[in-house]
């Protein structure tokens, strides 16, 4: 299978070096909007301009969008999906339905098909979400973040005034986690869910009391948590806080029977790097879309519409013999 890199930050970079550990797959190439020739890739990727990826789109077999979800994916994945079998890692869950409509009208008007929200929340962690509900119908579901950088929110700070860098921790309260692996079943806040730690690094003569009163008064990203600001030198940025990790857990709290019998599930991860294991899994799922295309299968997908043996790269009598 041939893939093609529309998009070459740090998730792009992780699909390039995912792509190697995928025997039946190859990179096509890599698309950015920057100048191809100012571009150095990891593993020597032919690199080119992104205005001129549907002149090949008859060599890709699948196209994976390493964009951005606020502005850059609801552009790119349904102009991309009329060219090309498509795969994004799409994660403002509220526009969900509304991203899904848009690509599934390009994508099935040009005989294509797109995945969209794949990666690991949404993605693995939604799949878990629903195979919970599914065997414990009577329940309660719970989903911790962290700890991790959250990309979003470091960004949000990095915009305010004053602010040379930033990075932002999500952080899981203990009490709270460990609450609900017993099985109480707790109502919980957000406050009391998770804290957020923050790491800045302040330009000079900045206001430092202005810039945390800031942060943690910012609607929709601090206000609602409770919220620790650490002024840190560059020097310090660069030597504790330039990796990118994350992770969480989704657990579901249910009862059986007449209720009497209680049972928690939980699927956890920790990640070393947020953007390679949310790209190993875009490239699971470039496979499948290759696979569902070749049967006919048009139009937006999720996980929740993919056979689990698209995205696995091993025959299926492998499978059953080494993991059913």
């Amino acid at each position: 299978m041939k893939i093609g890199i529309y998009g070459y930050g740090n998730l792009g970079k992780g699909v390039e070096l995912a792509i190697r550990q995928n025997p039946d797959m190859e990179l096509f190439g890599i698309f950015t909007r920057r100048n191809p020739k100012t571009v150095k890739t990891l593993t020597g990727a032919p690199v080119y301009a992104a205005e001129e990826a549907e002149d090949y789109a008859g060599e890709i077999d699948a196209m994976i969008i390493c964009g951005g979800s606020a502005s850059d994916l609801p552009e790119m994945t349904p102009m991309l999906a009329q060219h090309f079998n498509v795969v994004d890692s799409f994660d403002t869950h509220a526009k969900v339905p509304e991203h899904f409509a848009n690509v599934d009208r390009a994508a099935f008007t040009h005989a294509h098909t797109a995945i969209i929200s794949a990666g690991w929340d949404p993605g693995l962690f939604s799949l878990a979400r629903l195979y919970m509900n599914i065997v414990l119908p009577d329940g309660k579901d719970y989903t911790f973040w962290g700890r991790g950088v959250s990309q979003g929110h470091s960004d949000a700070i990095r915009r305010i005034p004053g602010v040379k860098d930033a990075r932002q921790y999500t952080v899981p309260v203990p009490e709270a986690l460990e609450r609900v692996r017993r099985g109480e079943n707790p109502e919980l806040t957000t406050r009391q869910k998770h804290t957020r730690e923050c790491y800045v690094v302040a330009e000079e003569g900045a206001d430092k009391a202005l810039i945390e009163k800031q942060i943690k008064e910012m609607p929709n990203y601090f206000a609602d948590y409770d919220v620790t600001v650490n002024f840190i030198t560059e020097e310090e940025m660069k030597r504790d806080h330039m990796e990118l990790p994350h992770g969480g857990q989704v657990i579901r709290c249910g009862s059986t029977g007449d209720g009497e019998h209680k049972h928690v599930m939980e699927f956890s991860l920790k990640l070393d790097s947020n953007p390679e294991f949310t790209a190993s899994v875009l490239v699971a799922c470039a496979r499948a879309v290759v696979r569902m295309n070749g049967r006919e299968i048009f139009g937006c997908k999720t996980l929740f519409d993919v056979p689990p043996a698209d995205l696995a790269f091993m025959d299926a009598d492998v499978m059953r013999k080494k993991l059913l």
